[in-house]
């Protein structure tokens, strides 16, 4: 989820870097990019069950949980490009860690499939119902698990359904949102910012967006904060947001709005009504899990890398620049599971076999020193990462997932310009699991900022609705502090003032990508 790119922006790719050899404009959505090791053509590569079980690195556990990074650098420097690891209840899998292997694998679909179905442990009946991959993986009739022309036909319906969506109008919400939160907690002059900002904002835009009512917003977010965190009442979360967008498609089947549901349920592709239900789903599920981490990671990087916020203050970065390198860095979901490859073919030196599942390594690929020899130059503007995937996959929400973090971090730090990290830096922890990290809290400091006069947050929601041009990033000052802010209890807000519908999206708008984001990423 990106905005377009800027006139003046240098997009220069990190040397040898392989995303530009193919997926240009004009290049074939199948490119073989498969330049990752030696050829094996006499079949001595012993194949993924071949190998010793006691010998593979597992994905879960307290290892892989501790410190993934590290855990995929052992891997790197023991196999290369392409690892055989163990997923839950020990069943073997390939993970990507190359760059140029990871781009292989996505943008050729005739070789590594979504379709789960053709996985080899699910076919011999190895994967219990209950296992916690089955969230994530069991095959569902949804543009995420489709290939050629059913593909296209969901696919196309969703991307021009997102593509039909105002920038305009979803800065003018992100900046109304920002607003808001920030007058719950703002006179306090502390607040922990994932849970009382990160966690918010990115659902109460979506659901605008897709066209639900006004009242729907609070309750939408504490059930994906719900799913996100994986808790007990997870299954009661996931049913309200099914019955929040099933009264919707109802609802617009009768009155039609410019809006994402009515997009898709006029869509030539012909959607069923439970098609454009599931996703609806998948696209709020995937936006708000995404976007809350690229919020929360950029605000800590803002708020603690000295380089970074000595260049903001004076002018010469911008909060684009500090989401290109949080995209590099600390991608929203670190690894995705999967694809699944058609026939016996050769990754990064490695047989694998028809039926194999390859899991691809968004952070590992990231930090390939093949791309990234030097993980301490900045990348600012140069959008080559793998964090929104590629090929015929790649995230058809990337626009509008940046200029909901992007937009919302620049209001914040415009209403809250002193803004200040409250406890020393080592303290901040990370919760992690096999497909995402996960920043815990940010506690921060700030002047205390008294609520807006009753008259004056009315004619600021009338200025928000009106349709102005986006609004420049403005850019401000952080600095650290030594005390320790404590949790702040959320309180009630009134509902926001409705947005009139608007032009649409820049066309450029980037294509493709898997979701599928469930409480399960968290365990």
């Amino acid at each position: 989820m990106t905005t377009p790119f800027r006139d003046d922006a240098t997009l220069v790719p990190p040397a040898g870097c392989p995303a530009h050899l193919a997926g240009a404009p004009g290049a074939p959505e199948d490119t073989d990019l498969d330049a990752t090791g030696p050829a094996d053509p006499e079949g001595h590569e012993p194949g993924l069950d071949e190998l010793p079980v006691a010998e593979l690195r597992r994905l879960y556990g307290p290892e892989a949980e501790a410190d993934p990074a590290g855990l995929y650098e052992k891997l790197r420097a023991e196999y290369g490009e392409v690892a055989p690891v163990l997923l839950h209840g020990d069943l073997p899998a390939w993970l990507v860690l190359g760059h140029s292997a990871n781009l292989t694998v996505l943008r050729t679909p005739s070789r590594f499939s979504r379709d789960s179905r053709r996985w080899t442990a699910f076919q011999e009946g190895r994967v219990g119902a209950d296992s916690p991959l089955m969230p994530v993986i069991a095959w569902q009739p949804l543009c995420v698990f489709a290939d050629g022309a059913e593909h296209r036909r969901l696919r196309g319906a969703v991307t021009d359904g997102l593509n039909g969506t105002d920038r305009r109008g979803v800065r003018r919400f992100v900046t109304r949102y920002t607003a808001e939160l920030v007058a719950e907690f703002g006179p306090t002059g502390r607040a922990e910012l994932v849970s009382r900002f990160a966690e918010h904002l990115p659902m109460l835009v979506m659901t605008q967006l897709v066209g639900m009512p006004e009242e729907y917003g609070p309750k939408l977010v504490e059930a994906a904060r719900d799913l996100m965190k994986g808790t007990e009442t997870a299954i009661a979360s996931n049913e309200h947001v099914v019955a929040a967008l099933r009264r919707l498609v109802e609802r617009k089947r009768t009155d039609p709005g410019a809006d994402l549901c009515t997009r898709l349920m006029q869509h030539e592709a012909g959607l069923t009504d439970e098609e454009v239900l599931e996703h609806l789903r998948v696209v709020l599920l995937a936006a708000n899990e995404t976007t809350v981490n690229l919020i929360a990671d950029t605000l800590k990087m803002i708020l603690t890398d000295e380089r970074f916020r000595a260049h903001l203050s004076g002018g010469h970065m911008t909060v684009p620049d500090g989401l290109d390198q949080v995209l590099w860095d600390a991608p929203p979901m670190s690894l995705v599971a999967g694809r699944w490859a058609t026939g016996d073919t050769l990754l990064g030196g490695r047989r694998i076999r028809a039926g194999d599942m390859l899991l691809l390594g968004l952070a590992a690929g990231n930090v390939d020193p093949v791309v990234r020899p030097d993980l301490a130059k900045p990348l600012h503007g140069n959008r080559s990462h793998l964090s929104f995937g590629s090929g015929p996959h790649e995230c058809p929400g990337q626009d509008i997932g940046r200029a909901i973090a992007e937009t919302g971090i620049d209001s914040l730090l415009t209403l809250l310009p002193d803004l200040r990290l409250a406890v020393p830096e080592p303290e901040l922890t990370w919760t992690s699991a096999w497909l995402s990290r996960h920043l815990v809290e940010l506690p921060v400091e700030f002047t205390p900022r008294e609520p807006e006069p009753a008259a004056e947050r009315g004619t600021a929601s009338a200025a928000a609705s009106a349709p102005a041009a986006t609004p420049a990033a403005t850019p401000a000052a952080a600095s650290v502090a030594a005390s320790v802010a404590p949790p702040v209890p959320v309180a009630p807000r009134p509902g926001p003032t409705p947005v009139g519908p608007s032009p649409a999206l820049d066309p450029r708008a980037r294509r493709g990508w898997w979701a599928r984001l469930t409480g399960w990423f968290r365990r």
